[in-house]
């Protein structure tokens, strides 16, 4: 059984990281003392839960971390610097401060370290998540001990609503666009000005008609989405921006 270290300060470490190509050394106490920090660690970057959900949607779920008293979002992985540095870039994780424990000193004296030898990986993270406030691990949230690699409880969301059962969430917005369509940059101006981090979806010319019909029963973009509701083109937007108002 893993330990929780509820109540316990963090292990003190030094981590060795790379910033604008120059080595450097960050203490356990520079990183999580005098603030509030969530932190969540996994097995490893590039691979594919990692790159695909955890990572991600911590980076998206910032702004609402911040606004409910959080400092810095945390992500620690028995890797070296340099993976390290270059999956952030792949990432654009931006909100993500991404931590290699490339000793797995940090991972071993929190009592995470496992052995994934069979696949390849030697000593990695147990994948957990903690909210650290002034050095001290408040709550923890370890994934069962079962095969494989669950991830059932170390997740962004799980991590907010312990926080604010009642925080609120970035909205999801998507558009489909095309190359050269001024609606489409209108539809995007305005987004913008509403305050929406959008996802764009361009769509080639040919799959484009065949494509928006399917999705959305309509045969020309821009499209928009929002949380999965389905808004419509520019003029709809365009509405629906002053019924939110």
């Amino acid at each position: 059984m893993f330990a929780n270290r509820e109540g316990q300060r963090v292990p003190q470490v030094t981590f060795r990281i790379r910033a604008a190509n120059e080595w450097k050394s960050v203490t356990s106490d520079e990183m999580f003392k005098g603030g509030t920090v969530v932190v969540f660690s996994l097995p490893g970057a590039f691979t594919p839960t990692c790159s695909s959900v955890h990572v991600p949607r911590y980076n998206e779920l910032a702004p609402a971390f911040y606004a409910n008293g959080v400092d810095k979002i945390v992500c620690v992985s028995v890797n070296d610097p340099f993976v390290m540095s270059e999956w952030a870039a792949a990432q654009e994780a931006g909100n993500v401060t991404m931590l290699p424990d490339g000793n797995g000193e940090f991972t071993e004296k929190m009592g995470m370290l496992v052995d994934k030898s069979e696949l390849g990986f030697g000593k990695r993270s147990w994948r957990y998540s903690m909210l650290v406030k002034d050095g001290v691990i408040q709550k923890m949230f370890i994934e069962p001990e079962t095969p494989g690699d669950p991830y059932e409880v170390s997740d962004a969301d799980t991590m907010l609503i312990y926080i604010n059962p009642k925080a609120k969430k970035p909205d999801q917005v998507a558009i489909l666009t095309r190359e050269g369509c001024d609606y489409c940059a209108k539809a995007k101006v305005l987004l913008k000005d509403l305050g929406y981090d959008y996802a764009e979806v361009p769509l080639d010319h040919r799959i484009r008609t065949r494509a928006v019909g399917a999705i959305t029963g309509r045969g020309t973009v821009p499209q928009v989405f929002v949380n999965g509701k389905h808004i419509g083109g520019l003029e709809d937007l365009q509405q629906w921006a002053k019924r939110a108002a």
